[in-house]
């Protein structure tokens, strides 16, 4: 039998409350913090205290569905009538099934569909959080991206329920953030959240279509908004010397005073900043304010040379920053007859695991590294021993690193130099060297070769005029000219 009723729970007694008899029964009668007069009927508890018995604001259905079985759902109604009424739909709808006019997955999307979005986002968050993906969790950051980028729209377009997100409204306001100034790559971010979370919708039943499977990406070759640029041997070779003395050289920066005239506030004074003129006195400068603390100035040459190690191996291996961050010693293969790192999937970006090939030169730079590194920890290192120590601040040390090594950041193009661009010079040198571009595409680990070529290969950096010398001049000798000759 169908009914709607409202269900009763207990609560302590207020303590404001006071005790009335009334037709045999006891009740309790208090005034909330609204001033509100209350007046409800008393139990005892389990342990024997008095309780008081309230009855919920809103009407439940009882009902049973299509399969027999009992269901109590909350209608969310205060009134009768209107709960009786959301019962009658419910068993309007039980009856279409039980017909074959409607099935039971186009109920539970027209139930979904009533539900507030943000409902479905909770859920949605609760789903990457179990999700792994070839045996990798989804990360904290990528779920708080994700989060953030649902609710900005969910604002932007006003999206209440499921039915109100359209491929119109997305498209709007994708036109709209273009004219706010918001960049292409930024745009597509937002758009694959919100699709991501609309094909979930789809594979949970709670749509029954993604509504925005053809809305069309932003053109982000039209709109980059940042373009790095590979380093040349020359700067390459200076930045490794660099990261390797700057340590010791920021003790032996000289004091520069501000001349009264250009002073501003109560600032008399600045460190130099280090170029590649003054690196080596303030080296020297460093040495002797420290000649006192030799273990100091040992621990900075170390902290330099593991630096320079780093950059080098993102510039000979093209690993990334947090692939590289990862790799422990039970991964290094150095002894093989062609010695690799060994990456792990759950490490590696596209999650598929990877050998990455060493160079000779380098090989022998690590082996030296590791031996000192176990004779300054005085004890034998494990498997799980970190490669690297990786500063938490690399991005700016990097920064640092390039201007004491008088490298531009920014070119006259408006490409950048960061820590990331050490890839970008390794896909660089690869096409260089002269390498095929299925090779290069292979050692980027890239899944499309227009990615290797045109995003990661800095074309200022190839000798095209060379090539285009080196073609043969296609003009035969004519007659003419050999009459001329003769």
């Amino acid at each position: 039998m169908a009914t709607v009723y409202k269900r009763s729970y207990t609560m302590p007694m207020p303590k404001d409350a006071e005790l009335i008899e009334r037709d045999g029964e006891t009740l309790a009668q208090w005034v909330d913090a609204r001033g509100k007069k209350h007046t409800e009927q008393t139990t005892t508890g389990r342990k024997g205290q008095l309780k008081v018995i309230r009855e919920a604001p809103t009407f439940w259905a009882q009902f049973r569905d299509a399969d027999g079985r009992m269901v109590v759902e909350s209608t969310g109604c205060r009134d009768k009538q209107a709960a009786r009424h959301v019962l009658a739909e419910k068993l309007k709808r039980i009856e279409h099934i039980k017909a074959g006019i409607l099935n039971a997955q186009e109920c539970r999307t027209a139930d979904h569909s009533t539900l507030p979005v943000e409902s479905h986002i909770a859920t949605y968050l609760q789903h990457l959080k179990a999700k792994t993906i070839r045996g990798r969790k989804v990360s904290d950051g990528h779920r708080d991206n994700v989060q953030r980028q649902l609710k900005v729209l969910l604002r932007d377009c006003s999206f209440k329920r499921l039915r109100d997100i359209t491929r119109d409204t997305m498209e709007k306001w994708m036109n709209r953030t273009e004219e706010a100034g918001m960049g292409a790559r930024t745009r597509n971010t937002y758009r694959a959240a919100i699709i991501a979370f609309c094909n979930w919708c789809v594979e949970t039943d709670r749509m029954a279509a993604n509504p925005l499977a053809r809305l069309c990406k932003a053109d982000e070759h039209a709109d980059t908004r940042k373009q790095r640029r590979a380093l040349t041997e020359d700067q390459l070779a200076r930045l490794f010397r660099t990261a390797h003395l700057r340590p010791l050289a920021e003790y032996g920066r000289q004091t520069i005073r501000i001349p009264k005239q250009k002073r501003k506030g109560r600032r008399s004074w600045y460190k130099e900043h280090l170029t590649p003129e003054n690196l080596d006195d303030a080296v020297t400068r460093g040495r002797e304010l420290l000649k006192v603390e030799p273990d100091l100035i040992n621990d900075l040459l170390w902290q330099g040379r593991e630096r320079a190690l780093i950059y080098k191996v993102l510039a000979l291996t093209g690993l990334r920053k947090s692939e590289l961050a990862s790799i422990t010693l039970a991964q290094l293969w150095l002894d093989e007859k062609h010695p690799f790192i060994e990456l792990k999937a759950t490490d590696e970006k596209n999650a598929r695991g990877s050998q990455i090939p060493l160079r000779k030169d380098l090989v022998a730079e690590l082996r030296d590294f590791l031996a000192e590194k176990r004779r300054r920890t005085g004890t034998v290192l494990s498997a799980k021993t970190k490669l690297f120590t990786i500063p938490r601040g690399l991005v700016g040390i990097f920064d640092r690193d390039i201007a004491a090594a008088g490298i531009d950041k920014h070119d006259d193009r408006g490409r950048s130099l960061d820590v990331h661009a050490l890839r970008h010079t390794f896909g660089t040198h690869l096409s260089k060297a002269g390498v095929p571009p299925r090779v290069a595409q292979a050692a980027m680990r890239h899944s499309s070769l227009h990615l290797t070529m045109n995003i990661y290969t800095d074309p200022t950096l190839l000798d095209v005029a060379g090539a285009i010398n080196a073609l043969p001049s296609f003009t035969p000798e004519s007659p003419i000219s050999a009459q001329i000759g003769a």
